[in-house]
């Protein structure tokens, strides 16, 4: 390096590593993915597929806690299925462990 440089402030040229670049472009606005819910005639089951609806407005970061909220609410019902008394069977039948 020269005396004369030696003191000049490095100034980018647009290449190498000071380089800034281009910007970088806008994220796209969130819009509607399309996908339809058919109901299951389960109103709690309906509820939460219907909340899916919710991340059409949302950026794609916040799409995971929509998805985990609907997963949850959804392992929440299956649950409380299993934990319900099973139906009685046809009259004589034995209805459990004796």
């Amino acid at each position: 390096m020269s005396d004369s440089m030696a003191g000049a402030a490095a100034v980018p040229d647009g290449h190498g590593p000071g380089a800034a670049g281009p910007p970088a472009p806008e994220p796209a606005a969130p819009r509607p993915l399309g996908v339809g819910v058919v109901p299951t005639g389960n109103a709690e089951v309906d509820e939460r597929l219907a909340r899916l609806a919710d991340a059409d407005h949302l950026s794609a970061d916040g799409h995971v806690e929509v998805y985990e909220d609907v997963h949850r609410g959804l392992r929440d019902a299956l649950t409380a299925l299993d934990a319900r008394p099973a139906a009685p069977g046809p009259p004589g039948t034995p209805q459990g462990p004796r």
